[in-house]
């Protein structure tokens, strides 16, 4: 007779909720907690622990998915794109979806897993986007392609990924924590003219030299910035002392910092990540990796990425065998309000006919 498994209470609190992120159940399986969800999403917010996958009719529409067919999810993230792409294939065909977070993905595995979907009609691959020349030799071509380049809501919401100026947590930013320099490391090497660079060409901060000077500053005073809180407090600092800055009211003082924290902070996840040159290297071996009659669908979600996208596609309109938007795609102002991510996102398409 099998023994009885006991019930695990969850332990108490000294407060009304837990305050750390590693004691917040609902965050780490926030799908059993529906009306939860739902109330969240209601009050235009993103629910903690997990990712709202943004403009799904429009990516489906663009991609007509056919039973059958073989696609490429680039990012499988939380797993919600993913999951509607594998609903259209109507159990026929296969999806294969790469992700170069070792963490997140062993998660949506057994996510999509749970939803119905077995190893015969998909497949995560634990790698870098950049590398789908080699995932098709093994698996493609492909006959449609997704790839979101915003970063997963579960990295952004979890402190000890160092994603969020709001939360503390150890200045990190890897996508892939396992290897590479975290972004406080990488702080630690750069010089001044270096970090100016970086914060103007990654995100055009405005207070980029002034920033960087005291980043130095602080450094030189033997002052370590390896955490979230004292990389946003020094910015905080910097903005604040300003003189165009000093002139505003309190509440536009406020924005105006938490403006350049933001995009300090996506600057050096940018950096940190190769962002660009991993986008570089897609867009060059995208067309090979599609099948004629092949649909592929790009996610950006700030202007450097949208360039470069708009570029390549441009340059592959020219030729006889691609056909791409002439117009970027804009979320609705309904789903703007209910996923606040959505905002600054634009989807463009191709195909190659």
């Amino acid at each position: 007779m099998e023994e009885q498994q006991k019930h695990k209470r969850r332990p108490h609190y000294s407060g009304k909720y837990p305050r750390k992120f590693s004691e917040k159940y609902k965050e780490h399986n926030p799908e059993k907690y529906a009306e939860t969800i739902e109330k969240v999403i209601s009050k235009g917010s993103t629910p903690a622990g997990m990712h709202i996958p943004i403009m799904v009719k429009e990516i489906l529409d663009v991609l007509n998915i056919q039973p059958g067919e073989k696609g490429l999810d680039c990012t499988l993230g939380y797993g919600g794109h993913t999951t509607k792409m594998l609903e259209e294939l109507k159990g026929e065909g296969h999806l294969y979806s790469l992700d170069v977070d070792p963490i997140e993905i062993e998660k949506t595995k057994v996510r999509i897993a749970e939803r119905g979907f077995g190893e015969e009609i998909f497949t995560a691959i634990h790698t870098n986007f950049r590398n789908i020349d080699k995932v098709s030799e093994k698996y493609g071509p492909f006959n449609f392609l997704l790839a979101d380049l915003g970063v997963s809501s579960m990295q952004i919401d979890d402190p000890s990924r160092g994603f969020s100026y709001k939360i503390d947590g150890p200045l990190d930013l890897r996508m892939d924590p396992e290897h590479g320099e975290s972004a406080a490391e990488r702080l630690a090497n750069l010089t001044k003219e270096e970090m100016i660079g970086m914060f103007v060409e990654n995100s055009d901060e405005p207070y980029a030299q002034e920033i960087a000077e005291e980043i130095v500053k602080s450094q030189r005073k033997g002052l370590k910035i390896d955490t979230t809180t004292a990389l946003r407090e020094l910015i905080q600092e910097v903005i604040l002392r300003q003189k165009d800055i000093k002139k505003l009211s309190d509440a536009e003082k406020k924005e105006a910092a938490k403006k350049s924290c933001a995009r300090v902070f996506q600057a050096l996840r940018i950096d940190v990540n190769s962002e660009f040159e991993v986008l570089y290297d897609f867009l060059e071996k995208l067309p090979n990796v599609l099948e004629r009659g092949g649909r592929a669908a790009i996610l950006t979600f700030h202007s450097g990425e949208d360039r470069l996208v708009k570029k390549a596609f441009k340059e592959l309109s020219k030729t006889a065998e691609f056909e791409c938007s002439k117009d970027v795609i804009r979320p609705t102002a309904e789903e703007c309000f209910r996923n606040p991510r959505a905002h600054s996102t634009k989807l463009r398409w191709l195909k190659k006919i």
